[in-house]
Parts: C-alpha cells; structure tokens; sequence
C-alpha cells in the first residue's frame, strides 16, 4: 500500500510539475469570471424576480402557459406538454408556499454546472499525456525497471488522473459559489431546489440536487477520460488520444440521433451516457431504463480498462 501512494504522489508531482496544468485551471476560473459578468448584464442574473411582484409576473405566466396548451392541443409533443405542466405546477407550488424564484448564488453555481464539460476536456488532456507522454520521452524505462509490477504503475496513472479530475470539479465548485456570490449575493442560501416527479411538486435541498447534476456529468466524463487513457496506453500517442476523445464526445450524441431509428442504438455508450433523460427527459429508444444504462456503461468502462492493462503489460518498452 506505501509503495502504491508514493506511485500516485509521484504521478501527481508530474501532473503539477507542468505549466500546461495551472494553465488550464486558471482558464476555468477566468470562464467562470467571465460568466458572472455575463450573468449580471443581460444574462439569467437578471431575470431574478425578488421584488413584490413576482407573484404577479407568475400568475401572468400561468395564464399564458394555460392558454397555450388549450389552443395547442394535439398539436404541440407530448413532453413539450408535460414540460409547460411542469412550469406551471412549479409556479402555483411557489405562489402556495410564498417561494419567490430568486437566481442568487445557487442559481449561477447550478447553470455554470455546465462547465464540467470543459474540465472533461482538461482531464481528457492529463489522461492522454500520462501514458503516451512516457513512452514519447523514453521514461518509462526508468519507471519499469524498478521492481514495481507494471499493473501497479497503471493504475496510479489512473488514479492520478482522477485525482486531478476531482480537484478540477472542486475548483470549478468554489470558483461558482464564490463570483456567484459576489455577483448576485448569497442571500438564499436556504432556498430548495423544485423537483417535480408524477406530477408532484417535491422541495429538494439545493446542494444535494447540484452534487446531483454534477454526479450524472461525470458519467461522460469517467467514460472519456477512461477511453483517453486507454488510447494512449495502446497507441502511445497522446495527439491521437486527445482527438479521437474529443471528437466522440462532441458528435457521440449526433451519432446517435442520427441512428435512433434502429433498436441496436441502446448499446452504443453515447446512448447510455446522458442519464438525466430517466429523471428529466425521455431515452433514446423506449423501454430503456436507469439500470439498463449503468450495465451498458459498467461494460464498455471494464472493456476500456482491461484493453488498457492487457497492452500495457504486454508492452515491450524497448522498441
């Protein structure tokens, strides 16, 4: 176990050794920066309603969603429908229990949630290097003849990398709540999140609901990374890593749409990747449920990792 830890604290040295690294954390805190300017001039920011008369503004908007569903019957989508339900049972739950829609702090960290995705590309970057950097500068030699088993050195490559992913998240967590505070006050901090399941309107805590959001981000994120250490453990090449990574994760879910008239699409990762659709949305191809996905994806994360090892330990460092 000693000998594990100082492989990952020497892994991780590597990782904060590189300019490139604070690079890319300290451009996730300037897009978050950024953000809250946005926010506070003409973005969401300003659309918080604390004033008296938000119960007027969502009573108006009850009337107009109301009146557009009876004159849109059978013509507007059933989850277009369910979705104007879902609005106007938020608002009367609002109106009921006096719960003005304030955007505050939790609001900006809850949209800038978002920004997972670049710290998928961040980590995505760590991950094809951590491999395919060793093998591009002859190091890994050095770090195989020491009498460590190879599966060993690859795992606290692995662990290392998802290291650095949690503290990304961590950063991007506190860089939110912090200009979102400073942007748009941390007044409401106690206000609940509005959930809203079979028809019911359900008060849910607003840290829990974010650790959520960001719990079903780091499904793709996981699945990504993974596959970019798994290119680079095989190809040893990280410019090939990072592309092929990059690519699949910005057209997977094209991919998909584009092929979701046929059943065999459910076992495709990039139809499993995206579980809010089982919580706020609808599957790609119906019948598939919550479980079905996490099977789907508990095998492509095997096969990625057990690709990884096989050539890894079949690797003969001299050439």
């Amino acid at each position: 176990m000693r000998r594990m830890l100082n492989l990952i604290q020497n892994e991780n040295m590597k990782i904060y050794h590189q300019m490139s690294t604070y690079i890319m954390l300290g451009l996730l805190i300037v897009v978050v920066i950024a953000g809250g300017f946005i926010s506070t001039n003409g973005g969401p920011g300003q659309q918080a309603t604390t004033n008296s008369d938000w119960r007027t503004k969502l009573t108006e908007e009850n009337t107009n969603l109301q009146a557009s569903l009876q004159q849109s019957q059978g013509i507007v989508a059933e989850e277009s429908s369910a979705q104007i339900e879902k609005i106007i049972e938020t608002n009367n739950y609002r109106l009921e229990h006096n719960l003005p829609p304030e955007y505050g702090v939790w609001g900006f960290v809850t949209e800038f949630s978002v920004l997972v995705e670049l710290v998928s590309l961040f980590v995505i970057i760590i991950a094809a290097g951590i491999v395919a950097g060793e093998f591009n500068t002859g190091t890994i030699k050095l770090l195989l003849i020491r009498p460590i088993k190879r599966w060993k050195v690859l795992l606290s490559k692995y662990i290392a990398v998802l290291l650095f992913a949690f503290v990304a998240l961590i950063l991007l967590f506190v860089a939110t709540f912090v200009v979102g505070g400073i942007f748009h006050s941390f007044s409401g901090l106690n206000q609940p999140y509005l959930g809203y399941k079979n028809g019911n309107v359900t008060e849910v805590n607003m840290l829990w609901h974010i650790f959520i959001n960001y719990a079903y981000a780091c499904v793709n994120l996981l699945m990504m990374v993974t596959f970019a250490f798994m290119i680079s453990a095989v190809f040893r090449n990280n410019t090939l890593a990072v592309g092929i990574s990059l690519f699949l994760m910005f057209t997977g879910t094209i991919l998909v749409s584009l092929l979701s008239k046929y059943s065999w699409v459910k076992y495709i990762l990039f139809a499993n990747i995206n579980l809010t659709v089982y919580t706020d949305g609808t599957p790609v191809v119906k019948g598939m449920t919550m479980t079905f996905s996490l099977m789907v994806l508990a095998v492509y994360f095997i096969v990625f990792n057990l690709i990884s090892w096989y050539v890894f330990m079949k690797r003969d460092v001299a050439t």
